[in-house]
């Protein structure tokens, strides 16, 4: 039994261990790094001398941090739980088509998920151009019959790039929704017409319980991704007041390569990552008890 044991131990680890050989090198030892980078006043590149705590006294009291902190906060507001329960809304229009009209409709859906970031600005840069924008004929609705820019509205910035992240992610969202409606029996659904049980109620009473792990699932990976946000903010910002848009991701951008303050962009960045960690956290296990209950 203990060469068993043995074999089986030996067989584990050769079959893990270059898995956990390759994520220690590539995650955990530049993680480490980039914590005790954070405690010196290092360039971008090259050593410095310990500061101790004085980078995050000096980031957490930092004005544009906090502008960057409150900016991330509206973003994740505008997009994760609207990207979320509109997916899940397209997820249930899609499942009941059928054949290749199906395929087709989801296809269209998908499609903005592979795009890359460049060409999802490109094409709305184009959409919302003020000259020849194809919006602005709405926005000249609500503008006195005057075009308006949306980038370079302040109050307009967060909402216009939150609109086409939703536009941009949510195909693979619509994927994750329909994995989950495939997986609940049709005969559960007979009972309930048999009871005459209407369409609400069959989504209350059985569809919304049932797919609950998967929103579950899609609010915590978009809390995460829009957590990060950074592309398509810094593009649709070029041009505009940068300061005032910026972001999380877009600071310790700037902090490292536009002002080469390492130690301060280390800094920025572990307090991202603690803060991604504890929401994501958090939120997936209030989520989790909800649906246990």
């Amino acid at each position: 039994m203990l060469r068993d044991k043995r074999s089986e131990y030996l067989t584990a680890l050769v079959l893990v261990g270059p898995f956990v050989l390759i994520y220690g090198v590539l995650f955990v030892w530049p993680t480490i790094q980039m914590v005790m980078l954070s405690f010196t006043d290092a360039p971008l590149i090259g050593p410095g001398d310990w500061v101790g705590w004085d980078n995050y006294v000096e980031i957490l009291t930092h004005r544009l941090f906090h502008t960057a902190f409150w900016n991330t906060a509206y973003f994740v507001l505008l997009t994760v739980v609207p990207n979320t329960l509109i997916s899940l809304l397209i997820a249930l229009a899609v499942s009941r088509l059928n054949g290749w009209v199906q395929g087709f409709v989801l296809a269209c859906f998908f499609l903005p998920y592979i795009l890359p970031v460049s060409v999802v600005f490109l094409t709305w840069n184009w959409i919302i151009d003020v000259q020849y924008g194809l919006v602005q004929g709405v926005v000249s609705l609500f503008n006195g019959g005057e075009p308006r820019s949306l980038t370079r509205t302040i109050p307009l910035f967060m909402p216009t790039v939150a609109f086409v992240t939703i536009w941009w992610t949510m195909g693979f969202n619509i994927l994750l929704f329909l994995a989950g409606l495939r997986n609940i029996s049709p005969e559960i659904y007979e009972a309930a017409q048999l009871d005459s049980a209407s369409r609400w109620r069959q989504f209350t009473r059985i569809t919304w319980p049932l797919i609950w792990p998967v929103t579950a699932l899609v609010l915590t990976i978009q809390l995460i991704a829009q957590l990060k946000i950074f592309d398509q903010v810094y593009l649709f910002s070029i041009g505009g007041r940068q300061d005032a848009t910026i972001v999380l991701v877009q600071y310790v951008y700037k902090l490292a390569f536009q002002q080469n303050k390492g130690g301060e962009a280390a800094t920025a960045a572990v307090l991202l990552f603690a803060m991604i960690i504890i929401l994501s956290v958090l939120q997936y296990q209030l989520l989790r008890a909800r649906g246990q209950k």
